[in-house]
């Protein structure tokens, strides 16, 4: 049994979420993550706040479009076997000037976990669809048998 914070390699978890001790603590996100050999690992790409033709949602609403693009990037992982919690790392990408509180608050709440995964949010000049202000990519990994 390793000590607390620390990689244990004797369990058999799908994915081992680790808040080390002298880093902050955060119920909202882990600082490392260990995906373990047999599981597989899925790379969702980015995904914007588009309907199925690729219209934009929620134009210049931070938190519409945080939410339609994490419902884009559930029906990614659901595609691949996986769901929100086998994510591994989420990255959320905003457009300078969008609203950070409403945008991440909008989505915050189904990321969070007793084990919350790895969280990198940056703020950028410019997406790919224009107008839109907010891009969730994800890694997540699943246990197969």
């Amino acid at each position: 049994m390793a000590a607390e914070g620390q990689w244990d390699h004797t369990v058999m978890a799908p994915v081992q979420r680790i808040r080390p001790e002298g880093l902050v603590s955060s119920p909202a996100f882990s600082h490392v993550a260990v995906v373990p050999p047999g599981a597989t690992t899925i790379y969702v790409g980015g995904q914007n706040s588009v309907d199925a033709k690729g219209a934009l949602l929620g134009e210049g609403d931070a938190a519409a479009q945080s939410a339609r693009a994490l419902d884009n990037a559930k029906t990614a992982l659901e595609a691949a076997g996986a769901t929100l919690s086998d994510v591994v790392q989420w990255n959320v990408l905003f457009v300078q000037g969008a609203d950070l509180a409403a945008g991440y608050g909008a989505i915050a709440a189904k990321l969070a976990s007793e084990e919350p995964p790895l969280v990198t949010a940056a703020f950028v000049a410019g997406l790919g669809v224009p107008g839109a202000l907010v891009e969730i990519s994800a890694i997540a990994a699943v246990e197969r048998d």
